[in-house]
């Protein structure tokens, strides 16, 4: 949770540098302090839920089975597969962890195309403005870079080939949505939303405590600006 710390504070710290001495720095200046936090701040975000158990031991973005196929899962516990199950579950947060490195160069272009106006609309937006800014810029290419990965990754685990054959049925039925029925689909989105809502997160908890929060990077950016 700390590894996001950074960028969350210099987002909150410019908007009061903004705020308390516009008239005395360019626009320049200003969206430039932001787009250097948000670069380290991305870097490192990525760094946090891309690497062993990023998703897996983190409670907040950990992917279960889809919604429809818990009672399924239960099922599979009951009647002694709960190795199978718990290798589902792990394999689905495994890929999502070797997925998510692909979005650093995409987050940090997001950050490098940044107009003047974009970052004043970051920096007097709600809590998750650069949060929003971030998912509009990049989701669409996000999904298209995660999903192969996803596939690859699911690929070794042969029970989501019975899962998803057992899914497609469930769809059918209306058991379960088409679009979790697709194994790799499912994964690839629920790793988009475990990254947004890391970042989310982050960034409320930062914007409501700035300067407890506030680390050596937030000083080093922003230093100039006082």
């Amino acid at each position: 949770m700390r590894a996001i710390v950074g960028f969350v504070a210099c987002l909150v710290m410019c908007t009061q540098a903004w705020a308390l001495s516009l008239a005395d720095l360019s626009d320049k200046d200003a969206s430039g302090g932001l787009k250097e936090a948000l670069t380290q701040g991305a870097s490192r975000a990525v760094d946090l839920l891309g690497r062993q158990d990023g998703f897996l031991k983190n409670a907040k973005v950990k992917i279960p089975m889809p919604d429809g196929l818990r009672q399924a899962e239960k099922l599979m516990r009951t009647f002694g597969m709960k190795k199978q199950a718990d290798e589902l579950v792990t394999a689905m947060n495994r890929a999502a962890e070797a997925a998510v490195p692909e979005a650093r160069d995409l987050l940090v272009g997001a950050v490098k195309d940044m107009s003047v106006d974009d970052a004043k609309k970051i920096l007097t937006g709600g809590d998750t403005s650069a949060t929003e800014y971030f998912k509009g810029k990049t989701s669409a290419q996000l999904k298209e870079r995660f999903r192969p990965i996803v596939q690859k990754a699911m690929e070794k685990v042969n029970l989501a080939r019975t899962y998803e054959k057992f899914a497609s049925r469930g769809a059918q039925y209306g058991v379960i949505s088409k679009e979790d029925a697709d194994l790799d689909n499912y994964v690839t989105q629920k790793a988009l939303d475990g990254l947004f809502t890391m970042v989310a997160e982050e960034e409320k908890a930062i914007r409501k405590d700035p300067v407890g929060a506030a680390g050596s990077l937030a000083k080093k950016v922003f230093g100039a600006l006082r």
